[in-house]
């Protein structure tokens, strides 16, 4: 039997990507397919990053391919094509800067600053260029949880800053300025210039994506962000509880309101396994997150333990991607990042820098 690109494509449809569940036909990732005689070469080409899977990938496309009756040699490349997508009507990607990520809750307390610096540390272990902006001006933590503190940011040309650095992030925070022990006593205009100037004046160096860090609530800084910063899409943490779920809605409906799509929701602290005895539990409650996804038509991204280490390694400057790359956690967290970089790459393109600018002179 002759080999030809449609019992290649046939066979890759059979085929579906593990982030995306889809196969890779249909999502426009096989691409280039060459055939010479019974040899077969293609791209696979994902959209978001996937380092700990790329060689997984790339076995079960030979797999699959291999099964092809009377095929010979088989070389497949896997690459991962990040790009910048589209963002509120009216404003234009941030320079250096692809992709804004808000990490968002309606309540303080449900570990949401935890779950931004461990899906940012995921994303970068999975090959993306990665920042992290503190924007909680009253009450940042970022510092402490990169093991950042005490250390400031220069700036070449007294105008800019450069961010600081910590497992290969690039890290902002009004949190690098201030005493560790000295209160924000500022009004919300102050901490609204304030979130533009960290965001704005930074020296951000071709990231694939910004994460921000969200104070809760659904007040100022939250406005200021769905006006004036350009942001592809925004996730909401919560627990189980119906009283963080009331506050998570909230959040929710506020980003629907300024434009901004909700990429998903993650539910944290969704259960609770005793360190002594194995014993499960669910403390907060069960099942509310995914209830909240249902209403509001939204992805559950993925649910988070109630474990002691997550606290722990935040609270020594060393989040669990990083602190424990091997545990089960660490495992959550990065799956949930490339379900996350899948929903951003599912967004339509920016094409804005494709278009050339016409400008009309008298000559």
């Amino acid at each position: 039997m002759a080999i030809d690109t449609e019992i290649v494509q046939a066979a890759l449809k059979d085929l579906i990507d593990p982030n995306t569940h889809r196969d890779y036909v249909s999502t426009r990732s096989a691409r280039n397919i060459r055939i010479q005689g019974a040899d077969v070469s293609l791209d696979i080409e994902l959209g978001y990053p996937a380092q700990t899977q790329l060689d997984d990938i790339r076995g079960a496309v030979v797999g699959k391919l291999a099964a092809i009756p009377g095929i010979g040699k088989i070389s497949v490349n896997v690459a991962v094509n990040i790009v910048a997508h589209t963002v509120q009507r009216g404003l234009k990607p941030l320079p250096g800067v692809k992709n804004i990520i808000a990490i968002a809750s309606g309540k303080g307390g449900v570990g949401k600053s935890t779950t931004a610096v461990n899906l940012a540390l995921a994303l970068s272990q999975e090959g993306a260029r990665v920042g992290l902006l503190d924007a909680d001006i009253y009450g940042p933590s970022q510092p402490q949880m990169l093991g950042l503190v005490g250390q400031k940011p220069e700036s070449q040309d007294g105008v800019s800053m450069d961010p600081l650095q910590a497992y290969g992030l690039q890290a902002m925070s009004i949190g690098f300025m201030i005493d560790i022990d000295s209160p924000m006593v500022w009004r919300g205009p102050m901490v609204t210039q304030a979130l533009e100037q960290l965001l704005k004046q930074t020296n951000w160096h071709n990231l694939d994506y910004l994460l921000v860090d969200m104070p809760p609530g659904t007040g100022d800084t939250q406005l200021t962000l769905a006006q004036k910063v350009p942001v592809t899409g925004a996730v909401i943490v919560t627990t189980p509880q119906d009283i963080a779920l009331i506050d998570a809605r909230k959040g929710l409906k506020m980003f629907e309101k300024v434009g901004i799509p909700i990429l998903g929701l993650v539910e944290n602290m969704s259960i609770h396994i005793c360190s002594q005895c194995g014993h499960a539990e669910h403390i907060f409650g069960h099942g509310g997150g995914e209830q909240m996804c249902k209403d509001y038509d939204t992805e559950l991204l993925g649910s988070l333990p109630l474990e002691l280490s997550i606290r722990e390694l935040t609270d020594s400057g060393k989040p669990t991607v990083v602190g424990a790359p091997d545990s089960r956690a660490a495992d959550i967290y990065r799956a949930i990042a490339r379900r996350l970089a899948v929903k951003v790459a599912e967004r339509t393109r920016d094409m804005s820098t494709r278009f050339p600018n016409i400008v009309v002179q008298n000559t």
